[in-house]
């Protein structure tokens, strides 16, 4: 990746984690068992993520803000889709996260 590409991927990174509830949805998904409700989900939570209908109740936020913040946190590479009918799961993108504080290190 060249130098301005990891700029602006750094940037955009730094955007999505610089909303304090995206961080937080961010952290939650690392543990999904202890924040979600596991028993209800449709789908398990490691394979293909925490539905955003269950994101969504535990922030008590409405789904349109839900669905942007987990589009930035998307975009940004922290977090991957998948759709299970009609409902949209996430989870982290453990293999980017930990490219990225590879970059990190070596470039701040």
């Amino acid at each position: 990746m060249a130098q301005d590409d990891t700029s602006a991927h750094l940037v955009e990174v730094f955007k999505a984690l610089a909303n304090p509830v995206r961080l937080q949805v961010l952290q939650w998904l690392r543990d999904p068992e202890a924040h979600f409700p596991v028993e209800t989900g449709i789908a398990d939570p490691h394979e293909v993520g925490v539905c955003v209908s269950h994101i969504q109740a535990k922030l008590g936020l409405a789904q349109s803000t839900v669905s942007a913040y987990m589009a930035s946190l998307e975009r940004a590479g922290l977090v991957r889709s998948t759709r299970v009918g009609k409902w949209t799961h996430y989870q982290r993108d453990e293999e980017r996260i930990s490219r990225l504080v590879d970059v990190l290190g070596r470039s701040l």
